[in-house]
């Protein structure tokens, strides 16, 4: 059989698999899962065009891989063909841990296990079925092996991860401010005493891929309307949880009720292979499917929140600079009780404050690091003339509360 595929991808144009290995991994369930889970959740409330799949993310991140390490090969950087494959691997793989709707309900189908650990669990079991073949790829992904850049192309401030995701993001979402130059900050690439570092002259597209990413950030992924969503999801599912757990039969799919009826920790799913079979048939259908039959469901703020997400009526969003005050959260939750006769307990679920933060840059920790002309390497923040770079390290921080529209009036 030949397992040479390409696929038609809308942003970069063919992607070709190139080995058997990585063709039997993508084929594998686990991995096919990820057709069913949206790469930005709810986004789509916003955007129409956002519903692109972890599945083409997790193909066009492989591919910038590829693109990345051929051209640190081309600059006399030894590069195995094992290491090759493995780095395509790892990256291949490393959100194969998230469940339905992403970071959206990360904390409401499990309260102490995270994606990246399920990840990590998940490519322990694909080694098992593969014959030990993926043992380089999961110490890649770790960054325990030796040749450190190897682990920065997976996960660091500009690893191929974010360079997919801007590009994938803002192509899907029409935010063509969002674009970055990929094809060119991979170009500039190379390695210096074992770490990633990037040319010189590649500068400004890094100030440009830091500028889309903080863009990105408020104008999609922070977009207040998709945190109105985002946590209206975020609600139903954790009253779905608590009516289940008082032993209030709420209708679910069966895995999806086993996880909202339990709590489990990473050892939990080490312990019993039955729970890992149980989490890969999840996905973004189980969310819906039981939000639909929530509608008619007797309890009031379940039915509530599940005919508002299906019908699209948001709560409304209040953002601050600030804290919001203390007077002003009391009196929005003193209405929503009244208005909707509630709990005083229940009112978290119709109002829903927060904090979100965004800073493009992390000056602290791993950073990008350039390589002068002269041989030097420097942190981006400190290179050349862009005291941009220095301004998007800041974080900035944003408050906010949501509530039902009916309140407002």
């Amino acid at each position: 059989m030949n397992k040479k595929k390409i696929f038609n991808d809308p942003v970069y144009g063919f992607i070709t698999v190139p080995s058997d290995l990585v063709f039997d991994i993508i084929e594998h369930p686990y991995f096919q899962r990820l057709r069913r889970i949206k790469q930005l959740g709810l986004t789509e409330m916003v955007y129409p065009g956002a519903l692109h799949t972890r599945f083409h993310h997790a193909l066009g991140a492989m591919h910038l891989m590829e693109t990345a390490l051929n051209t640190l090969k081309s600059k006399n950087n030894e590069i195995s063909d094992t290491e090759l494959e493995a780095s395509l691997i790892a990256i291949l793989l490393h959100d194969i841990g998230h469940g339905p709707f992403s970071h959206a309900l990360e904390t409401a189908i499990f309260k102490n296990v995270h994606h990246e650990q399920l990840s990590l669990h998940i490519m322990h079991m694909l080694n098992e079925a593969f014959g030990g073949k993926l043992a380089l790829a999961i110490n890649i992904f770790k960054g325990t092996y030796a040749r450190n850049f190897f682990h920065q192309l997976v996960s660091s401030q500009l690893d191929v991860d974010r360079l997919d995701y801007l590009n994938r993001d803002s192509f899907y979402t029409g935010v063509y401010e969002g674009k970055i130059g990929a094809d060119r900050i991979i170009k500039m690439l190379d390695v210096a005493n074992d770490k990633l570092v990037v040319e010189e002259k590649a500068i400004y597209s890094i100030e440009n891929f830091l500028v889309s990413r903080r863009l990105m950030y408020w104008q999609v992924y922070l977009h207040k309307t998709v945190i109105s969503a985002e946590n209206m999801v975020l609600r139903v599912v954790q009253r779905a949880r608590q009516l289940l757990q008082q032993g209030i039969d709420v209708p679910a799919s069966p895995c999806l009720k086993f996880f909202l009826s339990s709590d489990l920790t990473i050892s939990d799913f080490e312990r019993d292979n039955s729970i890992l079979e149980r989490f890969v048939r999840l996905d973004d259908h189980d969310i819906w499917s039981g939000i639909k039959q929530w509608a008619s469901h007797p309890d009031f703020i379940l039915s509530y929140l599940a005919n508002s997400i299906l019908n699209r009526r948001l709560f409304k969003v209040v953002i601050a600079t600030k804290p919001i005050e203390e007077d002003l959260l009391l009196g929005i939750s003193e209405l929503v009780q009244e208005h909707f006769k509630i709990q005083e307990e229940d009112i978290k679920y119709l109002m829903i404050s927060g904090k979100i933060s965004n800073n493009a840059y992390q000056v602290e920790g791993e950073s990008i690091e350039i390589l002068t002309k002269t041989g030097y390497v420097v942190d981006v923040a400190e290179a050349s003339d862009l005291p941009n770079i220095r301004a998007l390290s800041n974080k900035v921080e944003k408050y906010y509360v949501c509530y039902p529209k009916e309140v407002a009036h």
